[in-house]
């Protein structure tokens, strides 16, 4: 993680609440990172995880002080074994909350091009394995929302550009 120690001497001391107890009551998402990552044929590795019943991208929960970019490193070793560089940022997509989770703001970064040789280790706790697929093969292992938001990661990939979503569909204007 990054230290942020310079920036917080230059920022002053922290803001004190005017009234106190506003800060508590105010609103908290709960922020995801994630990482597409290819082979050389062009596939995702997507994680078959052991708590919910869809395909999904290697990545998790960012923690409280955790800056996104490091969380996606951070669950990309737990959860498959793997220390990788985090790439560029392709796409910040929001989600509403829906059963037991809450509304998330999902950040989907660059994870690169996996080398054949790379071992891939599952974490046993969350994943019951891996598939490499393209994203028509993985569809109906998806959820519609999940493959919106790959699709668009993946157009993120071919124009260089930073994409932002809502619910997997494209913003104007982005």
């Amino acid at each position: 993680m990054s230290d942020f120690s310079a920036d917080f001497e230059l920022d002053g001391e922290p803001e004190r609440e005017f009234h106190p107890g506003v800060a508590k009551r105010m609103a908290h998402k709960t922020v995801a990172a994630g990482a597409l990552i290819r082979d050389p044929d062009g596939r995702f590795l997507f994680v078959v995880p052991n708590y919910k019943p869809f395909l999904d991208i290697p990545g998790g929960i960012v923690e409280p002080g955790e800056p996104p970019s490091a969380a996606c490193a951070r669950e990309v070793g737990e959860e498959i074994g793997l220390d990788r560089p985090v790439g560029r940022l392709l796409l910040v997509d929001w989600t509403p909350g829906r059963g037991p989770w809450s509304d998330q703001v999902q950040f989907v970064f660059d994870g690169g091009v996996l080398e054949p040789a790379a071992v891939i280790r599952p974490a046993a706790d969350e994943l019951t394995g891996f598939r490499w697929a393209t994203l028509e093969e993985a569809r109906a292992d998806l959820r519609a929302s999940v493959f919106r938001r790959l699709s668009l990661a993946s157009t993120a990939i071919a124009t260089g550009r930073l994409l932002h979503a809502e619910y997997g569909h494209l913003l104007s204007g982005a």
